[in-house]
């Protein structure tokens, strides 16, 4: 059961990207990680949708710091710091 609960708090650019695009409903493949979320039809209350939902797995972020930012690529770094830096040595 823990593996299950850590695998849920697991913030990677993939389940950031269907969490959008669930809440955008759209494919996940449609979501583009570098272009603002805000052009993409991402609104201020289905980012506090997403934050509650990523608040609730363990993250530790606010609303500022997602609005500040609103690219997939940015939340990624943001949200699971050690995947950023798998990400950048790919």
């Amino acid at each position: 059961m823990a593996e299950t609960a850590g695998a849920r708090r697991t913030f990677t650019q993939e389940r950031l990207a269907q969490d959008v695009a669930d809440v955008l409903y759209v494919d996940a493949d449609e979501v583009d990680p570098e272009d603002s979320l805000l052009d993409q039809g991402l609104d201020s209350i289905r980012l506090m949708t997403l934050l509650e939902k990523w608040r609730a797995d363990g993250a530790d972020v606010g609303f500022a710091d997602l609005a500040e930012r609103p690219t997939l690529r940015a939340w990624a770094a943001l949200l699971d710091p050690a995947g950023a830096d798998d990400r950048a040595s790919a």
